[in-house]
């Protein structure tokens, strides 16, 4: 068996080790970004992610059974996170028909301003990434979105709607090659999206 990634006699002769332990680091700084951000708002960190989610995502999405896939939680759990920011009166539930038992949740217009003043809790994390350079970023997006792929594939997270687990993607040359068949064309590196509104699921 491999020793731990935290066993620090093996991260400090171990490259892969000390990766696996800066990403942690940096998921650390998500949690804390992201509770130091809610407590501003008497919120709890999921409502503010569902908040987000609801204000850059298309309506098909907006639904409980689709934000508990996308957050990996429970029906129930999301029910209740969705109940307690209607009745903040940031979300309003829209009766589907002919069934009224289901319901799209949207955005009021103070959900809506709170969703856009709560997006920018990344800030800090993104100031550092602004200063690589070009090509240090392109390494970078690839090898996230490998890994992220990894991680879809092996059921760790659920829900992808990025280039490389779409059934529009081809990739070609070793994977040094992208092309979008949805658009009909090449896509640079820096066209790969994390998060596309067209995914379609290989």
């Amino acid at each position: 068996m491999k020793p731990s990634d935290f066993d620090l006699a093996h991260q400090a002769t171990s490259t892969e080790s000390k990766i696996v332990a800066s990403l942690e680091r940096i998921a650390q700084a998500f949690r804390v970004l992201l509770w130091q951000e809610s407590k501003a708002f008497a919120l709890s960190p999921i409502q503010v992610q569902v908040l987000i989610f609801l204000l850059y995502h298309s309506r098909e999405k907006r639904k409980v059974s689709y934000l508990a896939e996308e957050f990996n939680m429970t029906k129930a759990t999301i029910s209740e996170t969705v109940k307690t920011l209607e009745q903040k009166k940031l979300v309003a539930k829209e009766q589907e028909q002919p069934d009224t038992r289901s319901y799209t949740i949207n955005l009021t217009e103070k959900g809506r301003e709170l969703a856009d003043k709560t997006s920018f809790f990344t800030r800090e994390i993104r100031t550092p990434i602004d200063r690589l350079a070009p090509d240090d970023k392109e390494n970078l997006l690839l090898s996230l979105l490998d890994i992220i792929r990894h991680l879809n594939q092996s059921e760790v997270i659920t829900i992808q709607r990025m280039c490389t687990t779409c059934a529009y993607y081809q990739s070609s040359g070793n994977g040094q090659k992208h092309f979008c068949r949805l658009l009909n064309e090449n896509l640079h590196v820096t066209a790969l999206r994390v998060d596309c509104p067209e995914h379609e699921m290989k």
